[in-house]
């Protein structure tokens, strides 16, 4: 089971969020101390007022009249040197948490198990490693340059104003627990929304994956209606979320606000009652009244601020979520070189959920180094599930699997997949050349001259050649821009160059026509005499010149032996042969 931090309250989180900072501490430590310089310049433009008024238009003093317009200037100057620090400052900070935590997400990606794949789809995954991840570092970045420089401000204000007139200042900081109050209550349905935010986006990305990868089906089967139908659902969702937490940023501001200016109305009434008046100068009471209407601006900077933070937050309890979830276990110790070849299943049992039952029963089969075994059955009979095990995508429950009478479980992960060799049915390739896809996962260099000799081997050369920039031509978005025979050739060249002792073909000759069939079947009956291959097979015709054929079912296995011998027995296999050629 994974570890999730769903039961992390939000200061829990956010410590931990803030720990992607701390390896930039030196540039936070000078974005802090910026800040701080930046919060004394708003308290010392209210405190300005003070000689200004006093000294320069009351008492005429020529020395004040002759340094507050350069204290003014020099102001300003520290003014813009601190906000440049602080604003690119923890901009630089924020872009490298995103990039840490981007990187720590697609290396945990990269090693979860097939299950977790199984039951999270693509677009929600995409919307954690793209959409989430920049909410993340608004909070921990943009959201404590706020909540540090604002903060900083209105003490330095308030600081300020109590020093001018102490009873009036105690008028405004009766105000701060009502605003308190009603942040916590915003707080809360901010980070309540933000998460319903973060699950439609993963939903409109899902839907948008969607039909970009099966577009020409959409056009085919005139669905365009359909999909826009089922997109725009989404995206109200989506809209209809973003406005509930725009409602709620734009009510709680201006109520904030309102009890903030109650409090400033009561004080401005009691400044300007004679007694009041005559107990401070004119450039006090001004400086006061500067001090009290800056607080406004950072007040509602910081009541701003809370959505961001909760939705950093919200984000944060996601992509924790995913990288807290456990990687494929590795548990074995043992190494191996190259296997001989031999396979051997022993009453492996096998289910994807307890409550569906089981795929596989009591499977037992033996496969000797250099041998063909070919597993044929309908459609859910459990025969990919039975070589998925082999890689161990999923581990089994019941029973052993062997490699040269080596219990896999026992073998690291990395020594088991280097003796496999694997063509599916449907072709996975990377955009990228033609020679990087058939030399993919190739530790080192390939020479030019093996990348060929694997492509001849799977009679893919003679449409390589053909192209504009040969083994350099681009392939598209998963081959995009080849036929599906001619990705599926190189897919079977991909795996003739890796050479492995075990090779698992996966209808791995489904696509390609005839010829091409009887082509590559050729290569294929020399390169098998080298290595185990486990086939699965549609086409019995391909199929004939196996060592053994095992028929599945529901699971088990049916019957067993060569192609005479299943079609002399007249059962299952015989029925399944008789069918297709019927058909054909």
């Amino acid at each position: 089971m994974s570890q999730t931090p769903v039961s992390l309250t939000a200061v829990q989180l956010y410590k931990r969020l803030l720990s992607y900072v701390k390896p930039y501490w030196l540039a936070f430590v000078i974005s802090i101390i910026a800040m701080i310089a930046f919060a004394g310049t708003e308290t010392g433009m209210a405190a300005l007022m003070k000689p200004l008024l006093d000294g320069s238009f009351v008492e005429k003093d020529p020395t004040t009249i002759k340094y507050v317009p350069l204290m003014l200037i020099g102001l300003f100057l520290i003014r813009g040197v601190a906000n440049f620090l602080t604003t690119y400052g923890l901009g630089w900070i924020a872009r490298n948490v995103i990039k840490t935590l981007r990187e720590e997400m697609f290396e945990k990606l990269i090693t979860l198990p097939a299950s977790f794949y199984d039951r999270n789809n693509s677009g929600q995954l995409m919307s954690k490693l793209l959409y989430d991840v920049e909410q993340v570092a608004g909070a921990a970045t943009d959201a404590i340059l706020t909540v540090i420089r604002d903060t900083l401000t209105i003490i330095g204000l308030i600081a300020w104003m109590i020093y001018l007139n102490g009873f009036l200042s105690l008028i405004i900081l009766v105000t701060v627990p009502f605003v308190a109050i009603l942040v916590y209550f915003v707080s809360i349905r901010f980070r309540r929304i933000s998460k319903e935010i973060q699950g439609s986006m993963g939903n409109v990305s899902h839907v948008c994956g969607e039909i970009i990868e099966a577009h020409r089906e959409v056009k085919t089967f005139g669905s365009q209606a359909y999909e826009t139908e089922r997109f725009d659902r989404i995206n109200r969702k989506n809209r209809g979320q973003q406005m509930k937490k725009i409602a709620t940023d734009a009510s709680s501001e201006p109520v904030i606000q309102l009890i903030t200016v109650l409090g400033l109305a009561v004080v401005i009434y009691l400044a300007t009652l004679p007694e009041v008046l005559n107990s401070i100068t004119v450039g006090s009471f001004i400086s006061f009244i500067t001090a009290m209407f800056m607080l406004l601006t950072p007040l509602k900077r910081l009541t701003k601020v809370n959505s961001k933070l909760q939705a950093g937050i919200a984000a944060a309890e996601s992509i924790f979520t995913l990288l807290d979830e456990e990687p494929e276990h590795d548990t074995g110790t043992l190494t191996m070189d190259r296997a001989k070849g031999e396979i051997e299943y022993r009453h492996v049992s096998f289910s994807y959920d307890e409550g569906k039952g089981s795929v596989l029963n009591d499977i037992c089969f033996m496969a000797m180094p250099g041998q063909t075994i070919a597993f044929v059955g309908h459609s859910g009979s459990g025969k990919t599930t039975l070589v998925s095990l082999l890689a161990r995508f999923y581990n089994i429950e019941k029973g052993q699997i062997l490699i040269d009478g080596v219990d896999i479980s026992q073998l690291t992960l990395k020594d088991l997949r280097k003796q496999l060799s694997l063509v599916n049915q449907q072709v996975v390739l990377f955009n990228d050349t033609i020679a990087n896809n058939i030399s993919y996962g190739q530790a080192g260099e390939v020479s030019e001259e093996a990348i060929i000799k694997a492509a001849k081997s799977a009679h893919a050369w003679e449409f390589i050649q053909k192209l504009p920039q040969g083994l350099q031509t681009e392939v598209g978005e998963n081959g995009v821009l080849l036929s599906g025979g001619q990705r599926q050739r190189l897919a079977i060249a991909r795996a003739l160059l890796r050479n492995s002792p075990i090779l698992i073909l996966d209808e791995a000759t489904s696509a390609l026509d005839t010829e091409a069939e009887r082509h590559i079947q050729a290569a294929f009956e020399e390169l098998m005499r080298e290595r185990t291959t486990l086939v699965i097979a549609h086409r019995l015709s391909t199929i004939e010149k196996a060592d053994k054929i095992i028929v599945m079912h529901d699971g088990e296995i049916l019957e067993t032996g060569t192609h005479q011998e299943l079609l002399a027995n007249g059962k299952h296999y015989a029925e399944l042969y008789r069918l297709q050629f019927q058909d054909d």
